[in-house]
């Protein structure tokens, strides 16, 4: 997972990538380093290209975005949000929306 650090390079991700997940953690969250590990290995299961960012160190991020709490899993289809998930992530339900995502 490839970590993004300007909100520049964030939009570039999200508008040239026609399938993408952004991973938002923040600094001091232990879920959302609990979450990482399992976000990844779901990605690399999946094979979809993902993104992570810190929002602390992006806060346009989280006005642009709506990042009201973290960890927050988004995923995007042609610059689009398909699929949103914050603070508790339901991986079983986070697997078959990526699942989805994968075959349209």
């Amino acid at each position: 997972m490839k970590t993004i650090t300007t909100f520049e390079d964030l939009q570039n991700e999200i508008n040239t990538h026609e399938k993408l997940l952004l991973f938002v953690m923040s600094d001091g969250c232990t879920v959302c380093h609990a979450d990482q590990p399992r976000i990844q290995a779901l990605v690399e299961e999946i094979n979809l290209l993902a993104v992570q960012i810190t929002v602390n160190q992006m806060p346009e991020a989280a006005g642009q975005l709506s990042l009201f709490t973290s960890p927050v899993v988004i995923l995007f289809k042609n610059g689009k949000e398909f699929h949103r998930q914050a603070r508790i992530i339901d991986f079983e339900k986070l697997k078959r929306s990526m699942e989805q995502l994968k075959m349209i």
